[in-house]
């Protein structure tokens, strides 16, 4: 009876909101009884007017809800490549010894449940964990053992402050969010809606040359234009925080030390675009930059900076957090509004684009955080302040997320143009012993070589070297590494956060996984069989994820083709 009125207590507060209030009622659900029964399951569908079906369908696809009794205490050791260069195999081995299970166990007394988990965005702190404890928030651990995830938990880790003459992450980073007082009243925003129309806005930003910042690298200021043009009296803005491929924490830096930069970027996207409703869609995995922003969110209503008649002006923005539940899919913004939708996070086929027909199926403007986190300096300073950073093809400062074998892992704000040698020697505190190769631009990247590190970092010299800023990663390796275990944790990560849709990506990243699988013994055709299905996957896949899922193993096969080479085996003596 008491899980039932607690229940109902949570459903309560989501009458009438209907399908797009299911991750958070499941979110609610799982935090108050461990997992999602099927009874639960029953009760949600007459609340919300879902079929049972729907509701199954969302808790298996989300790596994050669990629909069978757990441990009181959930752990998840990162497993992908920066984490196990720094031992986490080790971490997540004496764990289950210690508690004498398997990974994916519980123990007898109920009390953990040990798991192992693609990236935390905590690379620079690796090997790093996701704690959850019930009836308790969440908990993402840097630098963890065995031990320490048997005590006591807590989150107050802290960041490397990277570069002090910085434009976005200014002022120093420290421990602490930056609070209102701190940032300021919202002076762009003000001078925005004092001062400029939203097609001026529009036009600042366009003229600026800021490109996406999040993988893409689509014209901002055109994206917006396209989304206040289009026909409709409803539009909305969201923020893509599900920042969740291996290597690629930028964006949880800005938002666990800039939440309130975060937040005005986004209230001048709604301005320029006509909007006045906005979701930040954060990944799951981000307990502590939730936490962050929701106070942040209050603080700013608090002041009238948010909500209701802005600054005395007609303009009214309501921006609401979502949280996800593990999917890396989610990344893609038609994926992603299937998951605030209440749905699996499925890919859309397009045309139509998002801003025709987006979120709801109205005009949608998507940007992630690092890209929203430039505006307010775009309009407090110009259009040709932003562009005189940089190149002419690589406007404005960069974040990029450094892990590995460096001497300071971090997030770096950069100056488009300088040299890769020049930010790993001179910002990063050198490569920590003799460089083998650096994977640029996250798990969906490319490899450099020693050779290659003269290469300047803009998008147009990456493009132009056949690599990318991708989702602004970059991944260090010595020559102490074995690439085919790395090749092999970024096969399983893809064939992992597949989501099935599509024939291509759904058995290609399988196959391709069975390759690699083998590369302690490569067979005779591996090489082309990988080459066949990476192209497979690249030419034919619905959405991004099928078609850079095979980019780095391509890439392998062009810079290391002994690693594919059958090893030739002697005939025994007649």
């Amino acid at each position: 009876m008491a899980i039932q009125t607690e229940l109902d207590a949570i459903l309560a507060g989501y009458e009438g909101r209907g399908r797009e209030a299911l991750l958070p009622v499941l979110w609610e659900a799982q935090g108050a009884f461990g997992s999602i029964s099927p009874e639960q399951v029953h009760r949600i569908s007459h609340a919300l007017r879902l079929p049972e079906a729907d509701i199954f369908g969302v808790i298996g696809f989300y790596t994050l809800f669990h629909d069978e009794p757990t441990g009181r205490r959930i752990i998840r050791v990162c497993t992908d490549p920066t984490c196990a260069l720094a031992g986490a195999d080790d971490v997540l081995h004496h764990l289950c010894e210690r508690l004498a299970i398997h990974e994916g166990e519980t123990t007898p007394d109920g009390e953990y449940t040990v798991e192992h988990s693609p990236c935390l965005g905590l690379c620079d702190y690796a090997p790093a964990a996701l704690a959850s404890a019930r009836a308790e928030a969440d908990v993402a651990l840097p630098t963890v053992t065995a031990e320490g995830l048997l005590s006591e938990w807590n989150d107050d880790y802290f960041d490397p402050a990277g570069d002090a003459d910085s434009a976005l992450l200014k002022p120093t980073l420290n421990a602490a969010p930056e609070t209102l007082p701190q940032y300021g009243d919202y002076k762009s925003l003000r001078r925005a809606i004092a001062e400029m129309k939203p097609e001026e806005v529009i036009a600042q930003v366009e003229a600026s040359g800021l490109i996406g910042r999040g993988g893409a690298a689509f014209p901002t200021g055109l994206k917006w234009k396209f989304t206040r043009g289009a026909a409709g009296d409803i539009k909305y803005v969201v923020c893509n925080a599900d920042e969740s491929e291996p290597g690629t924490f930028k964006d949880r830096v800005l938002m666990e030390h800039r939440p309130h930069l975060l937040l005005e970027g986004i209230a001048l996207a709604a301005y320029a675009v006509g909007a006045d409703k906005a979701y930040i869609f954060i990944r799951g995995e981000y307990p502590k930059a939730t936490a962050i922003l929701a106070a942040a969110i209050q603080e700013a209503e608090r002041a009238g900076l948010l909500g209701g008649a802005i600054m005395g002006d007609a303009f009214a923005l309501d921006i609401e957090l979502r949280r996800g539940a593990g999917a890396y899919i989610c990344g893609e913004e038609t994926a992603l509004f299937e998951a605030i939708e209440g749905k699996r996070g499925f890919p859309r086929m397009k045309p139509p684009y998002p801003t025709t027909f987006g979120l709801f199926g109205k005009p949608t403007a998507v940007n992630n955080v690092e890209t929203l986190c430039a505006v307010p300096s775009i309009i407090e300073k110009g259009a040709d302040w932003f562009k005189a950073i940089g190149t002419d093809g690589s406007a404005g400062p960069k974040l990029v997320s450094v892990s590995g074998h460096v001497g300071r892992p971090g997030v770096y704000e950069i100056e488009p143009g300088i040299t890769l040698r020049h930010f790993l020697d001179e910002v990063c505190g050198g490569v920590i012993g003799d460089l083998q190769t650096v994977l640029m631009g996250g798990a969906a990247g490319t490899f450099l070589m020693p050779e290659d590190i003269d290469l300047r970092l803009t998008f147009e010299d990456l493009r132009a070297a056949g690599s990318t800023f991708g989702s602004g990663a970059i991944m260090v390796f010595n020559q102490t590494v074995d690439l085919r275990d790395a090749l092999k944790r970024l096969g399983r990560f893809f064939q992992h956060e597949s989501c099935g849709k599509c024939f291509p990506c759904q058995l290609g990243t399988q196959r391709q996984v069975e390759i690699l699988e083998r590369l302690d013994a490569p067979q005779a055709g591996d090489a082309e069989r990988l080459l066949d299905i990476g192209m497979t996957m690249t030419e034919a896949s619905i959405c991004g994820l099928g078609h850079t899922a095979g980019i780095a193993v391509m890439s392998a096969l062009e810079k290391f083709p002994e690693l594919f080479a059958p090893i030739p085996r002697s005939l025994p003596p007649k």
